[in-house]
Order: structure tokens, then C-alpha cells, then sequence
């Protein structure tokens, strides 16, 4: 889910002075073997020319927003740069206006990157939590295109801590994610078609938290438009459970009261405990009333999104929130936006063991079951990644005992590329230990 690590004040700040950067750039910042290219169904765009696509550059020209991305990657993560061609920043038709950058005040931005050297191939990704666009530039922008890939990404329709507020029923605000990825890469297909003389030869999908459940559903529902996908512990919504509904209010009671055990019963292991103070306080509360104010906005009535961190027992408090004995509506809302595990196409998912926003039993183990029971097995992966957590930001803080996930992704990602173009199959699904490496930050091989 990565919600907003700064205040909802802080953020907005932040990503205003960002778009102020943007919306004071020329179009044309450069000139590298780049043209403007229509991209079809945008209602907006501007085309700049950059010598660096990669964060190395677009930090530089302001062609990023650095606060889409902090907190998601590990200290030590070592990133390609100089990958010069053409970055297309736009948006399509919307209604909401949450997303500020390039002072647009207009949701469904997206941004596009072609690579002056081009292997054939796309990646598409949705950004993690409620951020935007840019959200990805670190973790998976700057590696795909350093290896060639043109890469497109979206701000899923809606962004920041207020995103319930978009859409006229409970579950539309998420729902229009998925809905936003199919329409990007219908429309960045094209788009490499026009630039480049012919579509890609291979399209994959992939992302981060909320970004992994796009990807989960992208390949459920859109097959005919990825050859594959990499799953970085995506966010499981079931009607029937669990979700984040039903884990997190008996964990944010159990911290309240003291009582560890109640905390390891909502799905966190004891292992994690001395990560629990900082997700109470930063994720947990925040994203409990947040996502159940889309999905249940009467448990509260007139209130908006609840009480920030109350006390059981108070009215309408979130920490007391029981989804089980919620109404039937609820049920349907959720069910809007469930996953099946019916995936068409491969997929390799991610899970750190320590995840203490989405807990592993509870999210990526279940999944697997599901893609089991609807027998697509053969097209799955599932490495569990021993001392992982839910963001890599942590590491810098518990280097002895978080392990990072994003080089793991970057394997992960190259086994999917072998998996589909040549047919060699990635290791079978496993529980990588927590070994010792001199590069923990960079190094992250696939197997036992």
C-alpha cells in the first residue's frame, strides 16, 4: 500500500514545489534522437528531449518528483544513468483533480519514456500507495530503461490520502486503478508504434504494494496485452477476507492495549514486533481509515475517514471496525475490486517475510493458494524473501536485521525476461534465507 510517509500537508507541499519545477521547464530541455510523438486518447501533453532519462538526470532537469519516490528504495541501491531520449508527461480525460504536478491540478497523469535505444520491449507499471506517476522513476524506471525498455507509468486515476473522495460508489476510486493501467497501456503500445515504426515485441507489467495488485489484475483480466508480470508484494482484496480490513483494526487494537499477542493474531509475527511502533503510527491508522472511508464510508456517517488514532471504544472508532459484521453493500464494494488468482499470463511474486503493513500469511501466501486452486500454478513463481519488509526505506535504519526486496525484484525481472522469451523456467517457488552478502543492497540471487 506504501501510503504517504509525510503528513498530508507535508506531502502536498512537497509535490507542489515539485510541479512548480516541471511547469517552469521548456518542452525541450534537449535535443538526443528524439520527436514528438501524439500520444493517442491524452487530453494533455508536453515532450521534452533529455540527455538522462534516469533519476540521475530527470532530478536535475526536474523531469521527476523525488517525493513520489522517497522512503521506497534501499540505502546502498546502486542505479545505471545516461540513458538518453524522449519523456512524454500527460494526462487523459478525468474529472478529479488531486494530482498537482506540473500544476495541471488534473488526475490520470501519466508519464512515458522512450529510449533513444530501444530493445523492443515495454514496461508498464502503477504507482505504489496514493502517490503519483513518478513513484516508480527509482525502483523500476531507471533500471528498464537502462536495459532498453520503453516504460510507461500512471498515477492510477486518484492520488494522496483524500483519494475516497474521487467517484460516485464506495470501491469506483480503486477500481478506476485498474482501469487507468489498462488504458496506459493500450495507449503506450500505440504510442512505441507511431515512435518507434511497430508496437513492442513484449510487454510485462510491474509494481510495488498497490502497484503488485495492478499487476495481479492486469493478468487476470488484460492477458491479451502482457507477456508477464513481476509482483512486488501486491495488495490481496478478497470479499470474503483477508484484506486490509480485516487485519488491521485488531492489530491497531492489540498495540493499543499492550497486548502483543492480539498483534501476532491479526497476521504479524513476533519477529517484527520492533518494527511495529513506527507502522502504528505511520501506516497502520492511516491506511485503515483511509481505505475502509472507499469502501465503507457509513461506518463513520458524516465523519471523513474516522478519528485519527482513537481509542477503542470510542464511536465510530476504526480500531473497533469489524468488517465481518459490516453490511452487505460492503461486501459488494470490495468485491469490485477482488483478485481471483486466475492469472493468463507469468507471474513472479515477491514477499518479504518481515512485511508489516500487508503480512505475508495474510496477503501473498493466500494468493498463491488461489492461483493453486484455479490450477495456474505452471505460470507462477512465489519467492518469499526471508527479512523483507513492506518498503526498503527501513533498511538504512535495521541494516542487521531488514533484508532489501529490490534486488530481488531486478532478478526476478530477469528470470520473467528468460521465462518469456526463451522459455527457460525462473527456480521453483521458495523461501530465500536471510544469508549474508557484502552487497545486500544490490545482490539478490533466486534460489535457497
Amino acid at each position: 500500500m506504501t501510503p504517504p510517509r509525510r503528513s498530508a500537508g507535508a506531502l502536498a507541499a512537497a509535490l507542489a514545489a515539485g510541479a512548480a519545477l516541471l511547469s517552469a521547464l521548456p518542452a525541450q530541455a534537449s535535443a538526443t534522437n528524439c520527436a514528438p510523438v501524439a500520444v493517442p486518447g491524452a487530453g494533455r501533453q508536453i515532450t521534452a528531449c533529455l540527455d538522462d532519462l534516469t533519476t540521475a538526470g530527470t532530478v536535475a532537469s526536474g523531469h521527476t518528483i523525488p517525493a513520489d519516490w522517497a522512503g521506497l528504495h534501499p540505502a546502498g541501491a546502486r542505479n545505471p544513468t545516461g540513458v538518453p531520449g524522449t519523456q512524454i508527461d500527460g494526462y487523459f480525460p478525468d474529472t478529479s483533480t488531486f494530482n498537482t504536478a506540473h500544476g495541471w491540478n488534473h488526475d490520470a497523469q501519466f508519464v512515458i519514456r522512450l529510449p533513444s535505444r530501444w530493445n523492443g520491449g515495454l514496461v508498464v507499471a502503477g504507482s505504489p500507495g496514493v502517490r503519483g506517476q513518478y513513484a516508480n522513476d527509482f525502483t523500476i524506471s531507471d533500471w528498464a530503461l537502462a536495459k532498453g525498455y520503453a516504460y510507461a507509468a500512471t498515477d492510477k486515476g486518484n492520488v494522496g490520502a483524500t483519494f475516497y473522495r474521487d467517484g460516485r460508489r464506495p470501491g469506483d476510486a480503486i477500481a478506476e486503478w485498474n482501469t487507468r493501467v489498462t488504458q496506459l497501456t493500450r495507449a503506450a503500445r500505440k504510442t512505441l508504434a507511431l515512435h518507434y515504426g511497430h508496437q513492442p515485441r513484449r510487454t510485462y507489467a510491474a509494481g510495488v504494494s498497490n502497484g503488485g495488485y495492478l499487476v495481479r489484475w492486469q493478468l487476470e483480466r488484460h492477458p491479451e496485452l502482457y507477456d508477464g508480470g513481476v509482483d512486488w508484494e501486491g495488495t490481496l482484496w478478497r470479499a470474503d477476507g483477508p484484506n486490509l480490513l480485516t487485519f488491521l483494526p485488531p492489530a491497531l487494537r492489540g498495540h493499543q492495549a499492550g497486548d502483543p499477542s492480539a498483534v501476532q493474531a491479526a497476521g504479524f509475527p513476533a519477529a517484527t514486533s520492533f518494527l511495529w511502533d513506527f507502522h502504528h503510527d505511520v501506516y497502520w491508522d492511516l491506511t485503515q481509515r483511509i481505505y475502509r472511508e472507499e469502501l465503507d464510508p457509513a461506518f463513520d456517517g458524516a465523519t471523513e475517514a474516522g478519528t485519527p488514532f482513537c481509542a477503542s471504544g470510542t464511536p465510530a472508532c476504526d480500531a473497533d471496525y469489524d468488517y465481518v459484521t459490516r453490511p452487505r453493500a460492503v461486501r459488494e464494494a470490495v468485491q469490485k475490486i477482488s483478485l481471483t488468482g486466475r492469472i493468463d499470463r507469468p507471474l513472479l511474486t515477491l514477499h518479504g517475510t518481515l512485511d508489516t503493513l500487508l503480512p505475508i500469511t495474510h496477503d501473498s501466501d493466500v494468493y498463491a493458494r488461489m492461483i493453486r486452486q484455479n490450477h495456474r500454478t505452471p505460470l507462477h513463481r512465489y519467492y518469499r524473501i526471508e527479512g523483507g519488509n513492506h518498503v526498503d526505506g527501513l533498511y538504512a535504519t535495521y541494516p542487521d536485521k531488514i533484508r532489501p526486496i529490490l534486488p530481488c525484484f531486478r532478478t526476478a525481472f530477469t528470470a520473467l525476461e528468460s521465462w518469456t522469451t526463451t522459455g527457460k523456467t525462473p527456480p521453483p517457488s521458495a523461501t530465500l534465507p536471510q544469508t549474508p552478502t557484502q552487497d545486500p543492497a544490490n545482490t539478490c540471487p533466486l534460489t535457497r
